[in-house]
């Protein structure tokens, strides 16, 4: 039996990094480059249009938006505006669709058109008497603010993300600095010194608190600028006293089935690597205490991304060696597992959100994830809806399973009733 491949989505002209989905337009953004060495490998950020066709989920190149210099490393969305790392800065830049009506005379159908245009989508035409009345979608990107976040030896910014009324972003780096803005001014409101060495990652949940890693081995949890506490994962956990472990990665994720319900996910990796690797390890937490719930090895190869579906039920895992995985978020379980999908490092993965086209894209599958790599190539991985018995067939099944039962027993030992 040959190994499981993911099918290829999209190639870029670029190495991707970073990776969003924005389900109301059913929009995949992939963004990416080979930055400011004179290579011939161009920066920029992608809008692919996701569609079922033929049953099939695919994605065509909508919008391509040159980013001249500066490769993206990471991005956060928030509606229609997205906040981009590009080495030390953060650019937010905002994309709209305009929909415009045109009348196309039967006369005129053999003009040519005016200039270069962006890949239209039409809708479907309504003739009537000479005329055709076609509505045309036409798609734009608009560079709005940017601002420098980071201010280290070789400053970097490592990840971004909004908060969850999307009127602030939060960004860190390898200055080990947290600095929070305003949207979509950029005006800075916070700023402290969260680790020693860089920020690998940072979420905010709904609360306003602020969970950072970084490569100091710690993970903190922040109201604004102040310390609440910080996080051990190896209390309930296995410990290993001459394997120094560091945070990797941090999500919030909702709790299903409970509106209220908060957890926090956090990977755990060998902060050095080592012939015969450690394990690494998901660690699901208390969102409100942030006490550790449960803790699973997750594999040797070492995690290099995570991400939390929409609902709280998946967790997606990119690897530096390219595999890709799909946890349930409950227990920790593997669902879903693609060894070497990429080949290299996976640099982001993201969950097609359940709302919006969400469920429309989806078609029958139960959840679909991207991954984006070095190799310039995003991949989908679906993971079919589970089948599950109905409860009262089980029950069905049951009495029919004891009146059997009893037949044989009464055929066997007639005196039996």
């Amino acid at each position: 039996m040959g190994r499981r491949r993911a099918p290829e989505l999209y190639r870029a002209p670029f190495p991707l990094y970073a990776l969003q989905v924005d389900p109301s337009a059913g929009l995949l953004i992939a963004a990416g480059g080979g930055g400011a060495a004179k290579t011939g490998i161009k920066n920029g950020v992608h809008f692919l249009q996701l569609e079922q066709i033929n049953g099939r989920l695919s994605a065509s190149l909508l919008h391509s938006h040159d980013t001249e210099t500066r490769a993206t490393m990471n991005l956060a969305l928030a509606g229609n505006i997205l906040a981009a790392g590009q080495d030390a800065h953060c650019q937010l830049l905002r994309f709209q669709t305009h929909q415009q009506k045109s009348k196309n005379k039967a006369e005129k159908a053999g003009s040519k058109e005016q200039g270069p245009r962006q890949r239209k989508r039409a809708a479907p035409a309504e003739k009537s008497g000479a005329e055709t009345h076609q509505e045309e979608v036409e798609f734009s990107v608009e560079d709005l603010q940017a601002v420098q976040t980071d201010f280290g030896p070789d400053p970097l910014q490592k990840v971004v993300c909004f908060n969850h009324d999307n009127t602030l972003l939060a960004t860190g780096g390898t200055d080990g600095y947290v600095r929070v803005w305003k949207v979509p001014t950029l005006e800075k409101v916070l700023e402290f010194r969260a680790h020693e060495g860089e920020i690998e990652d940072l979420a905010l949940g709904p609360d306003g608190k602020l969970v950072t890693v970084g490569w100091d081995l710690k993970a903190s949890v922040w109201q604004k600028d102040q310390l609440l506490t910080q996080l051990h994962w190896q209390e309930n956990g296995p410990t290993f006293s001459n394997t120094p472990y560091r945070y990797q990665a941090c999500r919030f994720g909702q709790v299903p089935d409970q509106p209220a319900g908060l957890r926090l996910f956090t990977v755990q990796i060998p902060h050095k690597r080592l012939r015969q690797p450690p394990p690494c390890y998901l660690t699901a937490w208390d969102g409100s205490t942030f006490l550790p719930l449960r803790t699973k090895s997750c594999g040797h190869e070492v995690i290099s991304c995570l991400s939390v579906s929409e609902s709280g039920t998946f967790l997606g895992l990119g690897t530096v060696t390219g595999s890709v995985a799909i946890y349930i978020a409950f227990s920790l379980q593997r669902l879903y597992y693609v060894k070497e999908a990429h080949g290299i490092v996976v640099t982001d993965v993201a969950f097609l959100p359940e709302k919006g086209r969400g469920p429309e894209l989806l078609g029958s599958q139960e959840t679909a994830l991207f991954s984006v790599a070095v190799d310039s190539r995003c991949q989908l991985h679906l993971l079919p809806s589970r089948r599950s018995v109905p409860v009262w067939l089980l029950l069905l099944l049951c009495v029919g399973l004891i009146v059997m039962t009893i037949l044989l027993l009464q055929r066997a030992f007639p005196a039996f009733l």
